[in-house]
């Protein structure tokens, strides 16, 4: 009952019902704008709040006339009234949560304090309702009878189950205490992701000593001290916690205290002696979620959240991430003595540190391959690679993009584009918000204002999506220039786009990116493959200053070290997945020392003291603020998902093989959750998939 479990941002864009002040609260009319996006220009945070409390007021209505509807419980009366309730709720919900997570403010994040009990009581207010569950239940234990087709059933499937994981079947007496749990849950996740962003904002590296620079490229020198003009301290420079700042200067700095200085401010976001210490909040959310999942018969949280995804199961999921694990170390070891090797040449009397790694990695590269990012990153300048990924998805798919200057937007940084067939034909709207600000979350990720469906009025409601990343900004010098990860990151976050945006089901908690939480990364790393490959590569990386195209020995240069760092990227994740699982198996709590928790997990796992976690605990927004809670496995499953379904396109000899490509949108990429994921899957590749495409595309294969 994915409408029901989290915040509900399904969308139907058509006039609701007026409430106090509805002249002048734009939420409370149709938006009359083009393709009906929402009027930004016109949206005030004071109007948040009243259209909040009118939209839970608007389903509240609705959802008592499903239970006092005096005919007998049918789908169409029951479980699509259900889906399709909400509709000012889920427009107010997809722009301030978008807005909390890429345009936040003390005002915004203030209203999500004030809202978020409120929401959390009025969801369970609905999954606790013992009559519309007794209707529920009906159409489920009757559903032979009603002849529903498949994605009727999936839909009631899900709205059962996600009623029962929602605590519908529990005993009334207990009720009471799982809504105090899930009121808690909802304020310490909100609370958990606005503790990292500050500590994330209050971060300031100034360097007045030009010294200290060596090493760093002349583009983040530049753009450092850009910064520190901003921060009104001009003639120094200035490096902080976001991406493209931190990474660069732990990648080329030579000052090693300085690289020390930053690593341990990164690993230590939401774990200083400060308001935005996130020790205890973990130790209440990992308390919460195991007793909610007891009371629902489960004995963890890991099991509770794994019993609907395709691993079904905690012995599955270890079992696979040992199986990476065990392949990824040696290698990792490898690495690392390679490192020190580089290390102890150079004359370094001390032992390689996580702070040394991604430095003397970038060394050894560059002397093994002769290959340095700064000469990469004059070939993904941002706006290329964004034409190179409308190039690639307009000949797998016939896709066209259409900028849109008249549509409103949310922030000058953000771009609306118009997405249309090839034919013409209109598809859906998506922003793109490419570069790090203080009120945007760190990551990429892809949202929606409005979800792709067919409204109960029988009206096909196309999707308007949205992309944020927070890439390596444009300086006075140069544009904004992408490194290799970054420019692969830009291909994933418009797989999760093109996922949304090809979209075609009729009722919107099945839409789009609502699939189990290990299979909605497929869409997003397939495109990963095209986006690493040199015939691809050769059509969209050119140079930024003389559109010269990346010249084959440079291809030849980044895929001979392709695996190059393998076992360490591969050993970071990995650890990661582990401490989220030793987080969530557990069957029986007892307060714990976050620091102490986490060298536990590095005994346990045997992991090298030079490799730390790819997100530590307190700054682990995935499984703390966000969904992936015991299933950030999910990357790295869906890795081999990713990997065997682009072996279908080489296994055909041509990347862009029409009848290949077409199967993929046909049975995964428009069937959102209405079906089985392992059936989508195999319905596209005809086989399920195995582990072995993965590991080679690695290099973990021995």
């Amino acid at each position: 009952m994915r409408k029901i479990a989290g915040f509900i941002l399904t969308l139907i864009v058509m006039a609701s019902c007026a409430g106090p002040g509805s002249d002048k609260n734009p939420f409370f009319t149709s938006y009359d704008t083009p393709f009906g996006v929402p009027p930004f220009d016109l949206i005030k945070n004071e109007h948040f709040v009243p259209a909040f409390e009118e939209g839970i007021r608007q389903q509240e209505a609705e959802i008592e006339a499903i239970v006092s509807n005096s005919e007998a419980p049918t789908f169409d009366n029951t479980i699509a009234a259900l889906d399709y309730s909400g509709d000012l709720l889920s427009r107010v919900s997809s722009v301030f949560y978008n807005y909390n997570s890429s345009n936040t403010s003390d005002e915004i994040q203030a209203i999500a304090q004030e809202v978020a009990p409120k929401l959390s009581a009025h969801r369970d207010n609905i999954s606790l309702n013992a009559k519309l569950f007794e209707r529920i239940q009906s159409v489920y234990d009757n559903q032979d009878s009603f002849g529903l087709n498949e994605e009727q059933k999936m839909l009631l499937k899900e709205t059962y189950e996600g009623f029962v994981r929602s605590g519908a079947a529990l005993p009334a007496e207990k009720q009471e205490r799982f809504r105090e749990i899930n009121q808690e849950l909802s304020l310490l996740t909100l609370k958990f992701g606005q503790n990292v962003l500050a500590d994330v904002n209050n971060f300031k590296l100034f360097i007045e000593d030009e010294a200290d620079l060596s090493g760093l490229p002349q583009s983040v020198i530049d753009a450092a001290a850009e910064a520190a003009t901003r921060d009104n301290q001009e003639g120094k420079w200035l490096f902080t916690l976001h991406n493209p700042s931190v990474m660069p200067f732990l990648t080329y700095a030579d000052n090693r205290e300085l690289r020390e200085k930053m690593n341990r401010a990164y690993v230590l976001r939401g774990n200083n002696d400060n308001e935005n210490n996130n020790q205890e909040i973990i130790n209440r959310l990992t308390e919460l979620r195991l007793e909610r999942s007891q009371m629902l018969g489960f004995s963890s949280f890991a099991e509770f959240a794994l019993e609907n995804r395709m691993a079904g199961n905690i012995e599955t999921v270890e079992t696979f991430l040992k199986q990476l694990w065990d392949a990824a170390l040696p290698i990792a070891r490898e690495e690392a003595s390679e490192l020190q090797k580089m290390i102890d040449s150079e004359g370094g009397n001390y032992k390689l540190s996580y702070w040394d790694w991604r430095y003397y990695s970038e060394k050894v590269r560059k002397a093994k391959y002769d290959l340095d990012e700064s000469e990469i990153r004059q070939y993904f300048e941002v706006n290329n690679v964004r034409d190179g990924i409308f190039m690639l998805v307009e000949k797998l798919w016939g896709l066209q993009f259409v900028e849109r200057p008249d549509v409103p937007v949310y922030h000058a940084d953000a771009t609306a584009w118009e997405v249309l067939e090839a034919d013409g034909t209109h598809i859906g709207i998506l922003y793109m918000d490419m570069h790090p600000r203080a009120s945007k979350r760190g990551g990429a990720w892809m949202s929606s204002y409005r979800k792709q469906q067919i409204n109960a009025n029988g009206e096909y409601v196309h999707p308007i999506i949205t992309i944020v990343c927070n890439f390596t900004a444009p300086s006075a010098n140069q544009p904004a220039l992408l490194s290799f990860d970054e420019m692969t990151t830009f291909f994933h976050e418009f797989g999760h786009a093109i996922h949304g945006l090809l979209s075609n089901t009729k009722y919107p908690g099945l839409s789009g990116t609502s699939v189990p939480r290990d299979f909605v990364e497929l869409p997003s790393q397939v495109l990963e493959n095209w986006a690493n490959h040199p015939d691809i590569l050769k059509m969209f990386a050119k140079h930024y200053e003389t559109g010269e195209v990346i010249p084959d020995e440079l291809i030849e240069r980044i895929q001979r070290s392709a695996n190059f760092n393998q076992g360490f990227a591969t050993v970071e994740f990995l650890a990661s997945a582990l401490l989220d699982m030793d987080y969530h198996t557990k069957t029986e709590f007892k307060p714990f020392d976050v620091n102490e928790f986490e060298k536990q997990v590095q005994k346990r796992y045997n992991m090298l003291d030079e490799i730390y976690f790819r997100h530590g605990s307190t700054h682990f927004q995935h499984i703390f603020s966000g969904g992936y809670s015991a299933g950030y496995y999910s990357y790295i499953w869906a890795g081999v998902l990713d990997a065997d379904a682009f072996e279908a396109f080489v296994e055909t000899g041509d990347l862009f093989h029409q009848e290949t490509a077409r199967k993929f949108r046909d049975e995964i990429l428009s069937k959102g959750g209405t079906r089985d994921a392992m059936e989508m899957y195999k319905a596209f590749r005809g086989k399920e998939p195995g582990i072995e495409p993965l590991l080679k595309q690695r290099g973990l294969l021995r």
